[in-house]
């Protein structure tokens, strides 16, 4: 899933089976996948639930918030039975109480799967058993987030500087 995610002009069951359009007709699947991604709620505020087209192309198109886009977009993402996600910025656009929920829920959605998370928030990586430090198109550091805080690196750096701002 990229930060940039698609928001096709369809149904909201559409938007979600396309992560696997071989089962875009699968209901029950879609419904685990939007469960998965703590997207029920969205479905379920929805005036025709998965069968509302959404976006403002049609006159019966439905608008949604852009943290709601991404909660099924994330439900896109888990239509797949990938050996490997990969998440860029997943939280970007939802809300703290969330992103929280999904984080939760996290481990068990990438269970027996490697999961790569793109994100410059603190609270998305920490969770992370190996962090990669990127800095210049160069892996700058590498491990986990108390060894990266040890080190006092860039990683313990920036981790600080996003904590002082919880703390003023």
């Amino acid at each position: 899933m990229f930060q940039d995610f698609v928001r096709y002009q369809f149904t909201a069951s559409e938007n979600i089976g396309l992560g696997s359009p071989e089962h875009v007709d699968d209901r029950a699947r879609i419904e685990e996948a939007a469960r998965r991604a703590g997207a029920t709620s969205v479905v379920e505020a929805l005036p025709r639930g998965l069968d509302t087209v959404l976006g403002g192309w049609f006159e019966a198109g439905q608008e949604i918030s852009a943290g709601q886009w991404q909660k099924l977009a994330v439900a896109r993402a888990f239509m797949r039975d990938a050996e490997v996600l990969v998440l860029d910025e997943p939280t970007a656009s939802i809300d703290a109480e969330a992103e929280h929920e999904l984080f939760l829920r996290f481990r068990e959605l990438a269970a027996d799967r490697t999961a790569i998370v793109i994100s410059h928030r603190f609270s998305t990586v920490r969770i992370a058993d190996r962090i990669a430090v990127l800095h210049g198109g160069r892996l700058e550091e590498l491990g986990t987030h108390r060894e990266l805080v040890d080190r006092g690196g860039r990683y313990a750096h920036l981790f600080s500087l996003q904590a002082q701002g919880y703390l003023d």
